[in-house]
């Protein structure tokens, strides 16, 4: 999954696109993403859509899907955005030298801190008691991504001319057995245990596992960060064409891909992040 970097003009260009939606019978949203930029002197929170350069600074994405009693699980997806200001910083000079070691022991660094804090505040307070949240993030820089990931929120990476692929695997006993092949796709969707996770920051849980890892990218390869109301809505291949496809007016579909997972099913909370590398308004 590691392509030869590519030098062309366009390699460090990027734009994105997020939306959350509450869904169809949910009361609260506990999903939440995050946009961000920095450096090795400033880190700067971005909007839900735009465009930036690689050139600058590292660029992170991230979704996150928060769990728990009352309002205990949107807090719980905040949190996880919100730590993730903490420790990034702190690495950009890290990521400037390419230093590979380094930059997977700080995303793995990363989810351990997140799960310590949400632990001990459902440790110490009674209405946090058992929150927890899934998280999937992206650190992108010129030449590779790397990401991290915990519970059942999804990253897919879709090259500009090969085949989507899911990059990330569910912490679920179903997503376990799908990877072993003992059920496919539809049995899948409709298993009784198919929100029951073995893998999430905080929740109770006392030891973690992330997935951690690196993709190499080329110009006009994709990304798509979502949480498990995309997947519960729509099926794979409807999940590829719509995250390829952008408006009339030439923007990335994040806003078709969420409606239309929520009219599919709604039953969740529903995110979607979508970035474009190497995106070059000329071309």
């Amino acid at each position: 999954m590691d392509p030869e970097p590519s030098n062309e003009p366009c390699a460090t260009p990027l734009r994105w696109s997020a939306l959350s939606d509450v869904g169809r019978f949910r009361k609260n949203n506990e999903d939440a993403f995050l946009a961000l930029t920095f450096d090795a002197r400033e880190l700067k929170y971005l909007g839900k859509a735009g465009e930036g350069n690689l050139g600058m600074g590292d660029f992170v994405f991230a979704v996150s899907d928060g769990m728990g009693g009352a309002k205990s699980g949107e807090f719980a997806s905040k949190i996880a955005v919100e730590q993730i200001t903490k420790l990034l910083p702190k690495s950009f000079k890290l990521s400037a030298q390419r230093l590979d070691a380094g930059l997977t022991d700080v995303v793995r660094e990363l989810f351990a801190r997140i799960h310590e804090n949400m632990t001990q505040m459902g440790r110490y307070y009674d209405e946090c008691a058992g929150m927890g949240a899934t998280l999937s993030l992206c650190w992108v820089m010129p030449e590779w991504i790397y990401f991290g990931h915990i519970g059942d929120s999804r990253i897919y990476f879709l090259p500009k001319d090969r085949p989507m692929v899911q990059v990330t695997e569910d912490h679920t006993y179903v997503g376990w057995m799908q990877r072993q092949g003992m059920i496919n796709e539809r049995e899948a969707r409709t298993h009784p245990r198919r929100n029951s996770l073995n893998q999430v920051l905080g929740g109770g849980k006392r030891m973690i596992d992330p997935q951690i890892g690196r993709i190499g990218w080329e110009p006009g390869d994709r990304l798509l960060i979502c949480s498990d109301g995309v997947v519960d809505g729509l099926w794979n291949h409807k999940i590829e064409d719509m995250a390829r496809n952008n408006t009339a007016e030439g923007a990335l579909g994040t806003v078709d891909l969420v409606r239309a997972a929520v009219n599919d099913s709604g039953r969740d909370n529903t995110t979607a992040l979508i970035v474009e590398l190497g995106w070059c308004a000329q071309a």
